[in-house]
């Protein structure tokens, strides 16, 4: 899973080293869709874009490290980009 996605990471990791170290950048197939500041606004924005479709976020520069979610592979949570976080107690 998201093999053509490390390829496309580590054949341009040279590069981003030199022009965007540090940098969390978000790939689908391969395709950039962009660098982040921080891990929150790579994986809102890869959501955003990809919705329930796996794409890779990684900080360039950062060692591989696996993080698995079964609860988003397995569709029993949502990562909902357009959901606010609307807290209201109930009525009584």
């Amino acid at each position: 899973m998201l093999e053509k996605e490390r390829n496309f990471y580590t054949a341009n990791l040279s590069r981003w080293l030199k022009e965007i170290p540090g940098k969390f950048v978000v790939i689908k197939d391969e395709t950039l869709l962009g660098s982040y500041e921080s891990i929150e606004l790579a994986l809102s924005a890869g959501a955003e874009k990809f919705g329930m479709d796996s794409f890779l976020v990684r900080m360039v520069g950062q060692a591989e490290e696996a993080i698995s979610i079964p609860a988003l592979t397995l569709g029993i949570l949502n990562a909902d980009s357009s959901h606010t976080d609307n807290q209201s107690s109930p009525s009584t």
